[in-house]
């Protein structure tokens, strides 16, 4: 089945016209609203030059504006590329290098950073989203009001990539996931089908070029679920949201769960209409889980990537205490299994790699085919995360991909900060690790070893870092030694590393 995404907010429009699709500070729209801006912004695309298959690169907060665009350039066959607006310049220049970006969009915060790369990227357009823009970009709500609100010539869709999300990268560079229409549309009725009806109202809190925020809000047009978003966190304004907007459901990372319980006066805030919670990116403490059941509240923690649209295995309140630190089952249209490095399917409790199927499964890594294929095999995505199944099919995740880091949610792979940290030219070698914080589950440690005779402090350290990396990538401690372990083939060993600092 060939679907068009932006094509299903046409039919949404004409089904649902006058109930309200988004909420977000202070901007109410109707899906009939919605897709007449997605119309509007198609059409201004188009005159811009972009084509079925050209990027369009997007750096903002979630603003309302995200649903013009990712169904406007689904509607005409172009793709969506948000950008993490936690990562340095340079990290942002090389994204929209590699995708190719022929058009790129930024948030009134990021005027400033988009001038320091501007001239550096292939985009020949630039169009802001703020009143007063700078004179060198358009004003995007000029751009698109300029435009008709027809139904643009109809692309496809199906194979058609609709969005490339970028992961951070084993080696130092990120990989761009790209996401197609028959993926978004999976994932939806996969998402229904699992987990029945998520209520009328869903709240995004979590930024937007992520997927655990895309999921949810692409999703809203086959519900014609309201979404009530957040340009960035803010745990206070969040927690009266949830009483204003009468929110029926959200999805979260573990440490957001626990900066709102931090919120003063958490308990007097109205929690009457949460009925579920899905939590992704790390287990959820039992302690959160009894809280929440306590409250009425019940929460699903899931396991997924971006390279399979967030979809993959779920747990439900009902087994979430008697299968602590489980990530359930395979969800009703996706596949999962334990496999040994030969791809066969281990016994119970054995461990092995989780590999996932289905038609949630990304179409590859953009420009990366050699990558693709070391990840997608005969159909199944390699994940490369080491699990368990007990002998009720229950997956549990014994350790974590490539030694990533999660920090508040965010996947962050040492390599990639280590290659910054290296070309430091005091440091000789350094081995970077996760370790335990109390706000983020887990932050960044680097242990280093300075070259001969030099002289280097944790201090100093960051402040050189600060501009080359995303701020939540940078350690929050640094250690120094006089050597890293090593395997004879001359890599570190993680673990032996994380037991000698995180005793």
């Amino acid at each position: 089945m060939s679907v068009n995404i932006g094509a299903l907010l046409a039919k949404r429009a004409l089904l649902s016209p006058g109930k309200e699709a988004v909420v977000c500070e202070g901007v109410r729209r109707t899906w009939v609203e919605c897709n007449a801006r997605a119309n509007r912004l198609a059409h201004a695309m188009q005159k811009l030059g972009v084509k079925r298959g050209d990027t369009v690169g997007l750096l903002a907060l979630n603003e309302a504006e995200f649903l013009d665009m990712y169904y406007g350039l689904g509607k005409i066959g172009a793709i969506l590329v948000p950008v993490n607006y936690r990562l340095a310049a340079p990290e942002i220049s090389y994204i929209l290098n590699d995708c190719g970006a022929k058009v790129f969009i930024f948030g009134k915060e990021y005027a400033e950073i988009a001038d320091t790369f501007r001239n550096d990227i292939p985009a020949k357009h630039f169009v802001a989203i703020m009143d007063s823009p700078p004179e060198w970009a358009k004003q995007y709500e000029a751009l698109i009001q300029a435009e008709s609100a027809e139904e643009p010539e109809a692309a496809p869709g199906g194979d058609d990539v609709i969005t490339i999300l970028y992961t951070s990268g084993t080696t130092g560079r990120p990989k761009g996931a790209m996401l197609t229409h028959t993926n978004f549309y999976t994932m939806s009725i996969n998402f229904v089908t699992t987990f029945g009806w998520p209520g009328d109202t869903d709240m995004i809190a979590l930024p937007l070029f992520h997927i655990g925020a895309l999921a949810p809000l692409a999703s809203g047009v086959y519900y014609g679920m309201r979404s009530v978003m957040l340009r960035s966190l803010d745990p206070k304004r969040f927690l009266e949201l949830l009483g204003e907007e009468k929110v029926d459901v959200f999805g979260s990372v573990p440490a957001l769960l626990m900066i709102l319980k931090m919120v003063p006066d958490f308990e007097k805030y109205d929690w009457s209409s949460v009925k579920l919670i899905f939590v992704f990116g790390a287990p959820v403490p039992v302690s959160l889980l009894e809280e929440y059941a306590a409250a009425g509240i019940e929460v699903r923690n899931l396991y997924g990537l971006t390279e399979s649209t967030g979809s993959g295995t779920v747990i439900d309140g009902e087994y979430s205490m008697a299968k602590v630190g489980s990530c359930g089952l395979p969800e009703f249209l996706v596949d999962a299994k334990v496999v040994d490095e030969d791809g066969n399917e281990v016994g119970p409790e054995e461990l092995g790699e989780v590999v996932v199927r289905g038609e949630t499964i990304m179409k590859g890594y953009w420009n990366k085919p050699e990558e693709t294929a070391a990840t997608i095999k005969d159909g199944w995505l390699h994940t490369g995360d080491v699990a368990r199944r007990d002998a009720d099919g229950f997956f549990y995740i014994m350790d974590r991909k490539k030694d990533m880091i999660i920090s508040g949610g965010e996947n962050i792979y040492p390599a990639e900060i280590e290659d910054v940290l290296s070309r430091h030219p005091k440091i000789a070698e350094v081995g970077v690790i996760g370790y335990e914080h109390e706000k983020w589950g887990e932050a960044v440690k680097a242990i280093v070893v300075l070259r001969p005779g030099e002289t280097l402090t944790e201090d100093e350290l960051m402040e050189w870092t600060k501009g080359k990396i995303g701020k939540f990538k940078m350690p929050k401690k640094v250690e120094f030694t006089d050597a890293l372990p090593r395997t004879a083939t001359g890599k570190i060993l993680k673990r032996l590393l994380r037991d000698q600092f995180n005793k």
